[in-house]
């Protein structure tokens, strides 16, 4: 049998006593989390609309929750802040824990469901870079003979990199609510409207370089539309959305947008071979101020898993859209990226992982600005390998080298970082 879906268990102290020999918090927070994961797990079938009980490990009644916990970049940082080499870029020891809880509650024919995340990021030197970040989501979804309804909303607050531009660990707060309704038209087409409501709310004191991102990036981001969305087979939806987002700035107007977006998502349900999403659209994006140009072309948002043989993995994410800038003379910037990531099992318990990844960020000018470089194109690159181990079905030791740079015109933006670290995954 693969290790992948091993089923061996093994004594909670494996996993939280070295944990514990660097941080009380971060031992509490694993004894929680494991001390839940050693239940038995649910053995049913897969409810409509409800979590996979092979996968939950805890099971009260009508209340399912499912815990785990990994410690990832346990090992060295050799460039901190992102500096470029003439600034002599800083090293430093890290770790980061993950607690994390997924809850489902069955309330007649529907599911209350959510997550509870805390990630906890440590630093041995640079004591300014540690942090505790905390997510929590929440999600209804009730189901009537024709029509469903879905609710939701998420709050974050969070100390980390804003995206692949802001080399800050800046805090922030992100509070989203959303909701849709869907009418089945035919016996395998639906048609619906949703909306949503995101905040984003930096910190005052969150700066990087000369700008202050309280003022520059808070703002309030407003969709609305409708979508037709068809079960292609009992595994497989294909979905169509018109939608129209206004994006508004508290304290930067000039950044101030409308957009008209038009895709179409497949979508591959959880338990068929290729898992995940991708979408493919076309937005008008069209700021309020006449100083910047308009964008009218391709997005795309993909992310895919697949699994052969139970042997081997492979993820592919992909994206093209319009995305912010801290600098105030090139407001936003198209970035396209593309991640991917192989896992496979050499023999018995021993695996190996490889990643690689792209970003391009395609800047735009503001018109009448006084510009350092114009129409600026800066590109991330990432790539890294692994070795990992498997005590069980559900515990995975490993050890990674992972290597990031970024390629810029402007000579301070360019960076280059090493991590080499070792992970500990549990439930994952």
């Amino acid at each position: 049998m693969s290790r992948l879906s091993g089923s061996t268990k093994l004594p909670i102290s494996v996993l939280v006593n070295p944990l514990c020999s660097f941080s009380r918090t971060i031992c509490f927070a694993a004894v929680v989390a494991v001390a839940f994961g050693a239940a038995v797990p649910a053995s049913a079938q897969p409810p409509e609309g409800g979590p996979d009980p092979a996968k939950v490990r805890v099971r009260i009644g009508p209340l399912w929750m499912n815990p785990t916990v990994s410690v990832t970049n346990f090992g060295i940082d050799q460039n901190v802040f992102n500096e470029p080499d003439s600034a002599s870029p800083k090293q430093d020891f890290t770790l980061t824990a993950t607690p994390n809880t997924d809850v489902w509650l069955r309330v007649g024919p529907s599911w209350l469901d959510g997550s509870v995340k805390e990630e906890l990021v440590w630093y041995k030197t640079y004591t300014t870079e540690r942090a505790a970040n905390s997510t929590y989501r929440i999600g209804w979804k009730v189901p009537f003979n024709r029509l469903a309804f879905d609710v939701g909303g998420s709050y974050a607050n969070v100390r980390d990199r804003p995206g692949y531009e802001i080399d800050a660990r800046s805090l922030r707060i992100e509070t989203r609510a959303n909701g849709s309704v869907e009418m089945r038209t035919l016996s395998k087409t639906f048609f619906g409207v949703r909306a949503e409501r995101l905040r984003t709310n930096f910190d005052k004191d969150a700066v990087f370089l000369t700008s202050n991102l309280h003022t520059e990036l808070n703002h309030v981001t407003t969709t609305a539309g409708f979508f037709v969305r068809h079960q292609l087979t009992p595994l497989t939806s294909v979905m169509v959305t018109a939608s129209r987002i206004e994006d508004r700035f508290d304290f930067s107007s000039l950044r101030d947008s409308d957009s008209n977006i038009g895709a179409v998502t497949l979508t591959f349900d959880p338990y068929a071979l290729i898992k995940g999403s991708l979408t493919i659209g076309y937005r008008d994006f069209r700021p309020s101020s006449a100083g910047l140009a308009d964008y009218r072309g391709l997005t795309t948002a993909v992310n895919l898993s697949y699994t052969a043989s139970e042997m081997t993995k492979f993820t592919v994410k992909a994206n093209r859209d319009i995305e912010y800038s801290f600098d105030i003379v090139q407001p936003y910037y198209l970035l396209t990226g593309f991640e991917g990531s192989i896992m496979q099992q050499l023999f018995g318990p021993v695996d190996v992982a490889g990643r690689l990844g792209f970003q391009s960020l395609a800047y735009r000018d503001r018109a009448g600005a006084v510009l350092t470089i114009a129409d600026r194109v800066d590109r991330v690159r990432t790539y890294g390998a692994g070795v990992g181990y498997h005590l069980g079905r559900d515990l995975r030791v490993g050890v990674n080298v992972d290597r990031s740079q970024r390629d810029s015109d402007v000579a301070f933006r360019r960076y280059r970082g090493l991590r080499i670290g070792t992970t500990v995954t549990y439930g994952l």
